[in-house]
């Protein structure tokens, strides 16, 4: 596909439906059409900010035009606290109220024109007495026995509303569909059981006939409300078990009674007859998602739908570049304030989007994240009066709107350069600078995490002793150290040795294998009493044969590296690919790629005298041979 020419977005051309509008997730789009088609049900896994609920939007968008229906709640002659339910084409249920209320108005109007004739008669009678009796004592007694009367009149008309309600006829519309012409779309995300499946109000006067209706209590939950439409609810994991139990029977009998969500409420006393619930559900999360779903209902929704994985990037084509300026395009429109973008700066925008994917060839699809930088580079263009976003409104945007994982990384940097934590220059024993990221994949930040270690007689301790808030699979590569050593100097560390490795103020806690060439370079150093130089950070996982293996989030450690000052930084092979930094920053540091322990020790030690050390150890070919 030939690129697409434009001068600014305002002349790239947005797709009329919204599921055109989702951005490389052509497996999930197609699933989509084909559930609108037939009505299947869909779960979908992946990272968020990924489509997954414009793409729930899309399938309802897609759905055939139904004959909506209204829903009403009406009382039950026999038994007040199963109210029947009722429905009607849609825009009727509200006619159907309103003549109902006309109804009951006509009574109380008939009675205030007999409260108004009854006010004038108690008025006039004193006076008639008086005048036909000729005595004060008639004037008194007609007077008061009026004023009696109309106090009686009064409390009785009281009473009287306060039983109508509880013999009311007038219905209740529970789910009003009026004017509406495409299937609903509702988001269930976060819902309580009670907006979800529908409850009963509690009512306080519960005695003597004055309570309100049972059928005015009723309020209908989004799965009625999605009838012949779709509900959509991410993270459906954090559902309670009853909840998603309940969900089930709903998805299976197309329709789920009302009752009081809280047993200790009077709306428990209560439950309707069924109510229409026929809907697409369209479930959305994470792979954490899948292990704490009821099994029953993933198991229904992939007996009769459809399960998808979200893909988390697309590779660096001409077509897809061309997906990444129209959603640029898509963002302007939607946001409404912000101005349009020139090319130059769409072209800025596909840079953070290749550095994103953390990927080399590949486009981030955590459009979210993205959607965030379009809007926060045009706030700034807006705030400049610009006419167009240019591409040092999205560097500067980069500055303002940092993650709050960049923002603590900062700090952290800062922190421990300024109490000399940080060692960015000289030569010492025992002592590394190795690379962690932190939050989630989708939005890494590089720190530099300084490491030490010592070895000193004894063997008592019979393995590493290593501090720092290590996670399991930290503490796990850290014992394959001794192994390498064993191997390459022929002493097993744990008979002859205690060792002990620091990870420096690591409050934060440490978990993953990509500090392991950092400790075993750390612990061969205190080990031979080599040094180490301190203006080199390294990264990497470490196999039990010496091969440094591919880690990730790359990119943000060897900006980190850049930030913290150092001059060099060790990364595995494999991973320079996946390097995607601005050029002016790259020119700041040294990148070395290595592919084993030894490479990393002879990049990262000061041999002055001890060459011969290095000589001696054996690379896993010379081993075999």
């Amino acid at each position: 596909m030939a690129p697409i020419r434009f001068k600014s977005t305002a002349d790239i051309k947005i797709p009329d439906k919204l599921i055109d509008q989702v951005v490389g997730q052509e497996p999930a789009v197609e699933v989509m059409k084909k559930s609108a088609l037939q009505r299947r049900h869909v779960l979908l896994i992946g990272s968020p900010g990924t489509g997954k609920s414009m793409l729930g939007l899309g399938l309802a968008e897609l759905l055939p035009k139904e004959k909506l229906l209204d829903t009403l709640a009406f009382p039950n002659p026999n038994d007040e606290n199963a109210p029947l339910i009722r429905t009607v084409p849609a825009g009727q249920g509200r006619d159907l109220i309103a003549r109902a209320r006309i109804q009951s108005m006509g009574m109380f109007k008939n009675q205030n024109i007999i409260f108004f004739v009854l006010v004038i008669l108690s008025m006039i009678a004193p006076w008639w007495a008086r005048t036909y009796y000729k005595s004060d004592l008639m004037f008194t007694a007609f007077f008061l026995g009026g004023m009696l009367f109309l106090a009686s009149f009064i409390i009785f008309l009281n009473v009287g509303k306060r039983m109508a309600p509880a013999q009311s006829n007038t219905p209740r519309l529970i789910v009003d569909n009026f004017s509406k012409k495409q299937g609903p779309f509702n988001d269930a995300t976060g819902a309580h059981a009670g907006a979800l499946l529908g409850d009963v109000l509690h009512d306080p006067f519960q005695s003597g006939g004055l309570g309100t209706p049972a059928h005015e209590r009723v309020v209908a939950g989004m799965i009625h409300k999605s009838h012949l439409g779709v509900l959509f609810i991410d993270e459906i994991a954090t559902l309670q078990p009853h909840t998603q139990q309940e969900l089930l029977s709903a998805l299976q009998e197309r329709k789920f009674s009302i009752t009081g969500q809280s047993e200790r409420s009077a709306g428990a006393m209560v439950r309707t007859e069924p109510v229409p619930c026929d809907f697409i559900l369209v479930a959305a999360g994470n792979l954490e998602t899948v292990k704490h779903m009821h099994p029953a209902l993933r198991s229904r929704i992939r007996g009769y739908g459809y399960e998808v994985y979200m893909n988390d990037t697309m590779k660096d084509t001409e077509d897809n570049r061309n997906k990444i300026a129209i959603f640029v395009a898509q963002e302007v429109h939607k946001d409404k304030k912000i101005p349009h973008f020139s090319s130059e700066a769409v072209e800025e925008i596909l840079e953070e989007a290749r550095r994103m994917a953390n990927r080399k060839g590949h486009l981030t699809l955590r459009l979210r994240d993205l959607g965030g930088l379009i809007r926060a580079s045009g706030d700034v263009a807006r705030e400049q009066n610009a006419k167009f976003v240019e591409k040092k409104h999205i560097e500067a945007a980069k500055r303002i709107a940092r993650s709050l994982e960049k923002q603590l990384a900062d700090k952290y940097i800062d922190r421990k350069r300024e109490y000399e934590v940080i060692v960015t220059s000289g030569k010492k024993i025992g002592r590394v600078n190795g690379l962690a990221v932190i939050g989630g994949e989708e939005s890494f930040s590089g720190i530099i995490l300084p490491i030490e270690s010592q070895v000193t007689p004894g063997g008592e301790g019979k393995e590493i002793i290593a501090t720092g808030q290590l996670g399991e699979i930290a503490k796990e590569a850290i014992k394959n150290v001794s192994a390498l050593i064993k191997k390459y100097f022929g002493e097993d560390l744990k008979e002859k040795y205690d060792v002990y490795v620091q990870f420096l103020q690591t409050y934060e806690g440490v978990e993953g294998d990509s500090a392991s060439i950092a400790v075993a370079t750390s612990i061969i150093s205190a080990f031979k009493n080599i040094p180490i130089r301190q203006d080199t950070a390294m990264t990497g996982s470490l196999s039990v044969r010496g091969e440094v293996l591919p880690v990730g989030g790359v990119s943000s450690k060897v900006e980190a590296v850049i930030e913290a000052g150092l001059k060099r930084v060790i990364v595995p092979k494999s991973n320079v690919k996946d390097i995607i930094i601005d050029e002016e920053k790259l020119r700041k540091i040294e990148i070395i790629p290595v592919e084993h322990i030894l490479d990393v020790l002879k990049e990262a030690l000061v041999w002055d005298g001890k060459i011969g050390i290095l000589k001696k150890i054996p690379r896993d070919e010379e081993i075999s041979e």
